[in-house]
């Protein structure tokens, strides 16, 4: 009997109830399934997170990291298939361009849209211009890790880790500079974006613009913080993530707090205010 393809691209940390909604969870570049063991500790039992494994990584060392996103969001939105409960698609930084690949390609197939997108610490397509592949070296491309945190310092000062990470971290830096957003309808299903207030990556203004890519509810959540600001607000995220599922109610603006408050431009509905 042929392996369950699951098993090959989902990472599953918690147990959770057998009704309970699915969180799929997006890495970022250089990043592992392992980065949301964390989010799935708080969120079990009452929502199921099935963590993304990409290929050249832990596990799956032996594969050569994905040179398309494209392709590695049909290889995912393929194991997915369609929902037999609630699933939210949760990315971030290169995971955010990825799960709203995926959540397009479910729609198309027939699959259904997911009962909600968040995407965190990434500009929304209509910023996101295809880029030069500017960091073949391997120093500017080390410095450039340390630079967004993402990578624990002494993983980076190890040269047989640092051998280990290099063409999972070239492969994916590669990947998003031949990057081109997939065009389209909007999406129907709500859309969170999360912000790092200092995130030079990604600025609050250019991750509000994925109010373009959906006609349902839009929300921006802004964290203090920079690239990395959702290792530091894994509670105040995971009370946004359970705001999202069925039968929730989405958690009230912190008001005017700037570890994470809600914001919104003009009128436009379904988008909060500060």
């Amino acid at each position: 009997m042929a392996a369950d393809p699951r098993d090959l691209w989902l990472r599953r940390f918690h147990p959770a109830h057998a009704t309970a909604p699915e969180v799929v969870c997006f890495p970022h570049a250089g990043g592992s399934a392992a980065y949301w063991h964390r989010l799935s500790s708080v969120l079990a039992p009452e929502a199921g997170v099935s963590a993304v494994q990409y290929p050249g990584r832990h596990d799956r060392h032996r594969e050569p990291p994905a040179a398309d996103l494209h392709t590695l969001a049909d290889h995912v939105a393929e194991v997915l298939g369609r929902a037999d409960r609630p699933r939210v698609l949760l990315g971030h930084s290169m995971g955010a361009s990825l799960a709203y690949e995926v959540a397009v390609r479910l729609a198309a197939r027939g699959h259904g849209e997911p009962s909600a997108l968040i995407v965190s610490g990434r500009r929304a397509p209509s910023c996101a211009a295809p880029g030069q592949d500017r960091l073949s070296d391997d120093a500017a491309l080390v410095a450039k890790v340390r630079s967004l945190g993402g990578t624990a310092a002494e993983v980076l000062r190890d040269p047989d880790m640092l051998e280990l990470m290099l063409p999972v971290l070239r492969g994916d830096y590669r990947a998003l500079a031949a990057y081109t957003p997939s065009g389209g309808p909007p999406l129907r299903c709500p859309v969170l974006v999360l912000a790092g207030d200092r995130d030079g990556e990604a600025s609050v203004e250019e991750v509000r613009a994925w109010r373009h890519r959906t006609s349902g509810e839009f929300r921006l959540r802004v964290f203090a913080g920079g690239h990395f600001f959702l290792t530091e607000h894994l509670d105040a995220v995971a009370r946004l993530v359970r705001g999202t599922l069925p039968g929730t109610v989405p958690p009230a603006p912190a008001g005017g707090a700037p570890a994470g408050r809600s914001s919104g431009q003009g009128q436009q509905p379904g988008q909060l205010r500060t």
